[in-house]
């Protein structure tokens, strides 16, 4: 947005299994929420591990004829996702833009920590990260455990998940109520029972 870049969409996938984001284990509903809170309207659908690219190219095939001519992205170094990334989008006919590629991954977490965006650990692998940081806020804090752990800033490898709750390009903020922890297949998850969405 930046950039200059009009942002149509927010395009979200979730698991026909679970109904909830994969991997993140975020609700289906609170992603909705973010989507009211920001005012850009959402395009989610159910995919499959197995079918998840056909899946994919068919909704976001779907928003091209409303004029969509690209789609932004948010990898930071892991080459095979940037090449999936240009390969779907180049297949589509649509430009896949990474405005974060290459940058250093402490500056990018700095920035959307000063530029007073909130958001919360939803997930994290339990051999990696304590279990006391979900729930928590990324913060300045956050991120020195990081470091001192060797822990790369941003999860770009999976070590940890979170949800935006509210910032700049935010309307209203998400308050989560009732949340409780738990523990699957080696990650932590924040399971949330009750939230709203704020003044």
């Amino acid at each position: 947005m930046d950039k200059g870049y009009e942002i149509s969409h927010l395009v979200n996938f979730i698991s026909r299994e679970f109904h909830r984001v994969s991997f993140h284990g975020t609700e289906a509903r609170l992603i909705q929420l973010q989507s009211q809170a920001i005012g850009i309207p959402l395009l989610q659908r159910e995919t499959t591990r197995d079918g998840y690219e056909q899946e994919f190219k068919e909704a976001v095939r779907s928003l091209i004829p409303g004029g969509v001519e690209g789609m932004v992205f948010g990898d930071i170094y892991l080459q095979e996702h940037k090449d999936w990334v240009e390969r779907v989008c180049g297949d589509l006919g649509i430009q896949a833009i990474e405005p974060l590629w290459g940058r250093s991954t402490e500056e990018i977490l700095s920035s959307f920590i000063d530029d007073g965006f909130e958001a919360v650990i939803v997930s994290a692998k339990s051999d990696l990260i304590d279990e006391c940081w979900i729930g928590g806020r990324v913060d300045k804090a956050f991120m020195e455990y990081l470091k001192k752990r060797g822990i790369d800033i941003c999860g770009e490898n999976g070590e940890y998940h979170t949800l935006v709750t509210g910032g700049p390009i935010f309307n209203r903020r998400i308050q989560l109520i009732e949340s409780r922890t738990i523990s699957r297949d080696n990650y932590w998850f924040l399971d949330t029972t009750r939230y709203e969405l704020s003044c």
